[in-house]
């Protein structure tokens, strides 16, 4: 029996690099329902690391206590202001409604000068006389447009019980982050310097103080606007200063965002008659809360270096369509990474560019 020729090295490199691409296609379809969770884990590890660092450190150096700790630690911080944020919007929105119905049945007069203006001045009073003319027939309107949309707010109940799912789901996987973490990152190291060269640690540096960075100029700076919008909204005598101080924060994740909810908060106390209110409301949104954004954000990010506000921009608006709620970190860790790594490139080209008169 005569042997068969052995297989050429062209043909044994083909059947691994194929048997390596089944294997990524196989591990993507397994792993593509959590990528959400991985993505929430690793914003929230990354940026909490040094928190990790320190409870590792005092409890002597035992992995899994410190881990266990910190994910603890992290769940208190996440998951305890999300109960007391949704009783809190629970007893606003209830009362919301009333209010609402309130002003329905009897519209305040709008102010002399919003009266004056060309054409607004003749719509805002055709409403509100359409309002004193039929205001059963409105609140009749308003009642059968919630009937009609209960489906929807049925699907942004289980929407939201989903996202609750993931995120518990994200603090298992942050649990074994903190445990894991330093020997991943020793292990990504290892394997992207066989691939790279010798400018693996500078590459591995530079993204991951342009990821600090960004997560941290984007989250903190959307918390201080939201609670700087939150004190104007109560001072201005709102009667959901914290649900619409938390709606601020949300679109103060976006940039120019914060706009739409302070204008849209003026607008409704502008409604009522309380102009002065209004007026503060603005005044506060555009002086403060809006400009603090020109404040924090460039002091995180000039950091590292100026990173193009387009490509945050560009981040923010295509991670929040391709990724959903968590692109709007991942969206902006991915362009940043890859202006980093552009930088770090650009940076060294003068090292292997050939010296003239060689």
């Amino acid at each position: 029996m005569q042997a068969s020729p052995p297989a050429s090295p062209i043909s044994r490199r083909l059947a691994t690099w194929l048997a390596l691409v089944g294997l990524a296609i196989l591990s993507f379809l397994v792993m593509n329902p959590f990528f959400v969770p991985l993505a929430w884990a690793g914003v929230i590890g990354y940026a909490s690391w040094p928190v990790a660092e320190w409870m590792r450190r005092r409890c002597g150096g035992r992995d899994t206590l410190a881990a266990s700790l910190t994910t603890l630690l992290a769940a208190l911080i996440l998951i305890a202001p999300l109960i007391w944020l949704g009783w809190l919007a629970r007893q606003e929105v209830g009362q919301l409604y009333p209010a609402l119905l309130a002003f329905v049945a009897a519209p305040p007069p709008a102010p002399d000068w919003l009266l004056e203006v060309p054409w607004l001045g003749d719509w805002v009073t055709r409403q509100r006389d359409l309002l004193l003319s039929d205001p059963q027939g409105v609140n009749a309107a308003i009642r059968a447009w919630l009937a009609a949309h209960a489906g929807q707010m049925a699907t942004l109940a289980e929407g939201a019980g989903r996202n609750l799912a993931k995120l518990v789901l994200a603090l298992v996987i942050l649990f074994f982050f903190y445990r894991d973490g330093a020997r991943i990152v020793h292990e990504l190291r290892h394997v992207m310097a066989r691939f790279i060269g010798h400018r693996t640690h500078a590459y591995l540096a530079s993204v991951g103080a342009t990821t600090r960075a960004v997560v941290y100029g984007i989250l903190l700076t959307a918390l201080a606007q939201g609670s700087l919008a939150g004190v104007g909204y109560w001072v201005a005598g709102l009667a959901s200063p914290v649900t619409l101080g938390v709606f601020t924060a949300l679109c103060a994740l976006i940039p120019f965002g914060t706009p739409l909810a302070w204008g849209g908060a003026g607008l409704w106390l502008l409604l009522q008659g309380e102009t002065a209110g209004a007026i503060g409301v603005w005044i506060w949104g555009a002086a403060v809360v809006s400009q603090i954004d020109n404040v924090l954000r460039p002091l995180f990010i000039s950091s590292v270096g100026a990173i193009p506000f387009l490509l945050v921009l560009f981040g923010v608006l295509g991670g929040l369509l391709a990724f959903g709620l968590v692109g709007l970190f991942v969206g902006p860790i991915v362009l940043a990474v890859a202006w980093a790594v552009w930088r770090e490139w650009a940076a060294h080209l003068d090292d292997t560019a050939p010296q003239e008169g060689v």
